[in-house]
């Protein structure tokens, strides 16, 4: 008897890269540009007036696991299993609030930061229930922090970000971070993704 092989689920049909994808595309490109130097630049109080009221901020934890069961149990699931977040913009306002007190133990002193952002695309525009603009981008990341004098840490990963266009400009609405390793190798998660 030979075992089935999964089969992958499948993908929504891609967006046409038509005039209006480019457009969103590049303001969606320098909202996350900006976001990613709002945050090397430790402006971080302007950096919560981008985030919706009603964000949902998830970082799953990720597993190895067999061939075939990828898509099942690679990574936990928000509300039901241990993540590494699963915030909002209140929770993430009081970390902000944490460490701008100066006595933090984990960023005091400050790490320094600096994020790149790429692979950015468009998976989804449409409007929601109130009429705004909402758009679905997947985004590449790689972050390089350094603590103290000696250490250093790396992470790398996908976004799944939901930004949404509002009367006061774009707004992160919803953010999946799916870090890529399952052993955390940093001595904790301070900084912001």
């Amino acid at each position: 008897m030979t075992e089935a092989v999964a089969t992958p689920a499948l993908k929504p049909p891609r967006l046409a890269r038509d005039a209006r994808y480019y457009d969103i595309k590049r303001e969606i490109e320098e909202f996350l540009y900006d976001e990613a130097h709002l945050l090397d630049e430790r402006d971080f109080k302007t950096w919560i007036d981008t985030l919706a009221e009603d964000l949902r901020y998830f970082m799953p934890m990720e597993f190895n696991v067999k061939f075939g069961e990828h898509a099942s149990r690679e990574f936990t699931t928000r509300d039901a299993q241990m993540s590494w977040f699963n915030e909002g913009k209140w929770t993430l306002n009081k970390r902000v609030e944490q460490i701008l007190t100066g006595v933090h133990w984990a960023e005091e002193p400050l790490s320094r930061v600096c994020r790149m952002v790429s692979n950015v695309q468009l998976s989804a525009i449409q409007n929601n229930p109130a009429g705004e603009l909402e758009v679905d981008v997947n985004s590449r990341f790689l972050i390089y922090q350094n603590r103290c004098e000696y250490e250093q840490y790396f992470f790398v990963g996908d976004r799944f970000d939901r930004i949404r266009r509002t009367a006061d400009g774009w707004r992160l609405a919803q953010r999946e971070i799916r870090l890529h390793q399952n052993v955390l190798l940093a001595k904790n998660l301070s900084i912001f993704f």
